[in-house]
């Protein structure tokens, strides 16, 4: 069974930094799949924010491009985003997940694991 465990969410005034982890047990790393970041800001759907693949290959929603960088450590079993010039619209529960696909890295669907979450408020 996956379990995957998030930490490091907070809040943080605008421009700051965080870094999110995410400690997967019981996850088979496989080729073709992915894991990635979720986040859904209250009363909104959940976005793919970033993914990677086994290969290395990452994926990013257009607005955090350049901002965030996600990251796995395979040894430590845990995956990491690591979020600079945070805004006031990248406030919501922030959710990783394992098992996608690669072909859909971003979509919520192609992903059988989640995490319960971690909140981050980013205030102005």
């Amino acid at each position: 069974q996956v379990q995957l465990v998030e930490s490091g969410g907070g809040s943080v005034q605008a421009g700051g930094s965080l870094r999110l982890s995410c400690v997967a047990s019981g996850y088979t790393y496989t080729i073709g799949s992915c894991m990635g970041w979720f986040r859904r800001p209250s009363g909104n759907m959940r976005e793919g924010v970033a993914a990677i693949l086994t290969d290395g290959s990452t994926f990013y929603v257009t607005s955090v491009e350049g901002s965030f960088t996600i990251s796995l450590d395979t040894a430590k079993n845990t995956l990491f985003l690591h979020m600079e010039s945070l805004k006031p619209e990248d406030t919501a529960m922030y959710s990783c997940a394992a098992g996608g696909r690669s072909y859909m890295p971003l979509l919520e669907p192609g992903y059988s694991s989640w995490g319960q979450g971690t909140q981050i408020t980013v205030s102005s």
